[in-house]
């Protein structure tokens, strides 16, 4: 098996993620009602464990559905909820 490399992915990813607008939030859609989507901060709280992946996982398919129904989804995790880059 070959060694994983993200080095030739990372910009091709990026690139078509920045060409489809992915993570592009619409704040001007009036039409559309809006939905908060916060889950809980990551902070350091032992060693991970199954508990850590699950709270985010859980949490990211709720955001995904509420905009496959056709919400205005915000969806802050870590300091990016604090407006800090």
């Amino acid at each position: 098996m070959e060694d994983y490399q993200p080095q030739k992915f990372e910009k091709i990813w990026q690139q078509y993620w920045q060409d489809q607008r992915i993570f592009n939030l619409d704040t001007t859609a009036k039409s559309k009602e809006k939905y908060y989507c916060l889950v809980m901060f990551p902070y350091p709280s032992n060693e991970l464990h199954v508990g850590h992946a699950r709270n985010y996982v859980i949490g990211d398919v709720v955001g995904r559905y509420k905009a496959i129904q056709g919400f205005s989804v915000l969806a802050p995790i870590g300091w990016d909820a604090f407006g800090s880059s």
